[in-house]
This record gives structure tokens, sequence and C-alpha cells, in this order.
């Protein structure tokens, strides 16, 4: 677990998004209760529950991507799902307990690549030992000759530098056996030869493909060999429980707003199912059971027709912790436009570089590029942050369109002027329809 304080897991967080402290300084707290909490007397740890959060405003000003980094910074088994895609028990559709299973098999992923990593060079040798010995024997048969250790270097020189790999071999893999889905779109898979391990046989099957491509399967199929599994599942069960986060996203669409007659399949029946995941239950998963106890719930939603206390109040009580997002402003577009390491402006550059273009952007050109969307957010549709994306495609346009990479360096400058030429017609007409994503 992440031992990053609520100071520098916020000055990570604002990096790549702009604004929305008092979020960031929610989440980061939350994150930090929880690594307290595992130095705690056990006795006295078990009482302490996660405080889950709910994050209200206008969609793309940061809901998901402040929970998607936390969960990266910090290296946490971490899902997102939509509220809308379950349906009440009974009924044809997600049943709320496959966002448990989905959080395991994240966490699953995450302890084999980490484990992966730390036998990749012994699997790697293995794999050069057995395609460099593959090579060997066809360049014998062509000659007719038995090669010497000086040609088997010779050969393994060739084959770490990368002189074969585009070269077709023949290689032995083993044949695993297709997951079954139990129930149709469901979404539970049942994997026999999980269940039946060593009893059923290891089927192997030859296949010729390219030597860069047997080298990745040889290398996963050893790293599979070398772990243990039982340890890699053990520790996944742990940190989902202990250090997953789930966020539930467009919670709002599942509020009810009055009462119903019979049954409720897409909203207050979902509600009352989420319920004990949220309070702590167990799931059966193919790893055993789960307990949801002590798992981070993160839910957002916009909530501009529906409101929190539509929740049904046990469920508001579960997320005791109710964090409001603001709209963008201009100066949160101008933001988001240079300051994060990955900002937009960077990324078009990035992207028409490789065909030659040199894209600079002046001060003047991004204010009144925040200040269209800013204005179309005002008048349309609030989209936050997307609707730079939007706004930017329209922008570029003609120069992504006629570039080339048979052309020589370009240096292309968007200027204020530029940008009113390609957006003010469309602004001043308040034709957003070419905007809608």
């Amino acid at each position: 677990m992440s031992t990053l304080t609520p100071r520098q897991i916020v000055a990570e967080l604002d990096k790549y998004i702009i604004g929305q402290d008092q979020a960031k300084r929610m989440v980061a707290v939350a994150v930090r209760n929880r690594w307290r909490r595992q130095r705690l007397d056990p006795a006295l740890r078990d009482e302490i529950a996660p405080k889950n959060i709910i994050l209200m405003g206008p969609t793309g000003v940061g809901k998901t991507e402040i929970a998607r980094r936390l969960a990266k910074l910090i290296g946490a088994p971490f899902i997102k799902v939509e509220a809308t895609k379950y349906t009440e028990v009974g009924y044809v559709g997600r049943d709320v307990e496959s966002m448990i299973r989905d959080l395991v098999e994240c966490s699953v992923r995450l302890v084999k690549e980490e484990q992966f990593e730390k036998v990749q060079s012994k699997a790697e040798k293995v794999a050069e030992d057995r395609l460099v010995k593959i090579l060997v024997e066809v360049r014998k048969a062509e000659k007719g000759e038995t090669p010497d250790d000086l040609f088997r270097e010779q050969i393994a020189e060739k084959y770490r530098k990368g002189y074969f790999d585009n070269e077709t071999v023949e290689i032995e893999v083993e044949d695993a056996p297709k997951p079954m889905e139990l129930v149709p779109g469901s979404g539970t898979e049942i994997n026999i030869g999980n269940i039946f391990g060593d009893f059923l046989p290891k089927k192997r099957k030859k296949r010729r493909l390219a030597l860069k491509d047997a080298r990745t399967m040889i290398v996963d199929e050893e790293c599979n060999r070398l772990i243990d599994n039982d340890a890699v599942i053990a520790e996944a069960v742990r940190r989902a429980e202990q250090e997953g986060i789930i966020f539930i996203d467009e919670i709002d669409k599942i509020a009810a707003k009055g009462k119903t007659g019979g049954a409720d399949v897409s909203r207050e029946g979902v509600q009352r199912d989420i319920l004990p995941i949220v309070e702590g239950s167990t799931v059966m998963t193919k790893y055993g059971a789960v307990k949801s106890d002590f798992i981070l719930f993160i839910a957002a939603g916009a909530f501009h027709v529906s409101k929190v206390s539509d929740l049904i109040p046990e469920l508001q009580g579960r997320f005791p912790i109710l964090v409001e997002l603001n709209s963008l402003t201009k100066q949160d577009f101008i933001d988001i436009l240079t300051t994060p390491q990955n900002a937009i402006t960077l990324q078009y550059a990035t992207l028409l570089a490789v065909d030659h273009i040199d894209l600079k952007f002046t001060d003047e050109a991004i204010a009144e590029i925040a200040a269209v969307a800013e204005n179309m957010n005002a008048t349309s549709e609030d989209i936050g942050a997307r609707r730079l994306h939007t706004v930017m495609e329209r922008l570029i346009e003609d120069i992504s369109f006629n570039a080339s990479d048979k052309t020589p360096e370009t240096e292309v400058i968007i200027d204020k002027k530029y940008v009113i030429s390609r957006l003010g017609e469309a602004e001043k007409q308040k034709d957003f329809t070419k905007f809608i994503l």
C-alpha cells in the first residue's frame, strides 16, 4: 500500500487534473486513512470502515479522472462501473456482485504483473535458449553440418540484436482450455483447467509464428510456471479486500424520484442490491470468497435532474462524504490546455510532429480557445473539459488533413486570428452541432 501523504497525493493529482481541490483533498485523506488503518491493532482495525465518497458535478470536470489517477498512483486494484448497467436480482442483466468479481480479476492481473517482473529475466533466458536451439537446428539441417559452440554463440548474438525477429519458427505451447460463460451475458466464467488443475493432462500444440511473437509466448508461459499461482491469488484477494477501489459512475441515474409501483428493475431495486455490497458482504468468485467490507467505493453523478437525497436513505448513509465539483472556468480551460504533463496542446503537437509539423500556439490563441469552450458549455450542453477536444479537432482539421509524412519540417503557428477564423463563425451563429460528441 502506498505511503504517500495526503499532500503528496494531491501534488501528484495536480499534475494531471486542474482545479477540484476539495475533491482531491477528500480522496487523498480517504486513501491515507486506509494506510493508517492497516497499522492499528487488529481488534480496532476491523471496526474502522472506509468513508465512501460521492462526487457530484457536471460531466467532464474530472470525477472519473480523479479516481482513476488515484488508483494508478497508489497501485490499488481499481475498476469503473456504470450503475445503469445493473439490474435488480431476478432480471436479465448484470448483477451487482459482478463488480466484486471484476475487482478481483483486476487485482489478480496487478499481482501477476508484479510477479512476472521478478522472474522476467529467468523466463527470457529460457526463451532465448529454446529459440536459439531451434535456429541452430534449422541451419544445421540446411548446411548438413554439426554446428560448433562458436556458431551457436554467433546465432545467440544475432538473436539478442533482433536479427531473427521476423523469421518464422515452429514452437510447442500449452493449449489452455478457454473459459466458459456459466450464464450468457452474465460475465461469470468458469475455467475447467483452474478447477481440476493437475488432474487434467497438459495439452500442447505446435504453432508457426514470427520469432518475436514466439518469444513473447514462451516468456509468458515460463513466467506462469515460475510464479506461485496460489500465492498470487491469495495476495490478489487480500489487496482487493483491503485496498480495492470501485468507482460507480452515473449513480444519479438510478436515484428514484418518487414511489413507483411494481418491481423497479433499473432504479430503487438496483440501489437495494448495491446496498449490501457497500455495507459489507461476502461474494463468491472463482478465486474463493471475497469480502467487500473494506473496499473503498467512490460514486459519481451529475445530479442535474435528481438529487443525492433521492437515493434511498440507507445508501446515502453508506456514502458519508459528499463533494461537489465545480464547473470549469475560462482559466481552468487555459490551464488544462497548457499545464498538465499530458496537456491537450502538447498531445496535438506531438501527433502532428510525426508528419513533420511543428505546431505552436500563442498565448492569445489559447485564451481564445478557452473562451470559446467556456461560452459553448454555458450556452449549450455543459460537457466540461471534453469540449476542448471537440473544439481542438475543429481548429486543426485542415492542418491535420493536409499534413503529409513526405513534407519537410514545417512550422505552423496558431494565433488568435486563426482561432477566430475557424471557430468564430460557428460560435456567432450558435452552430454547435459541429461540436457535439
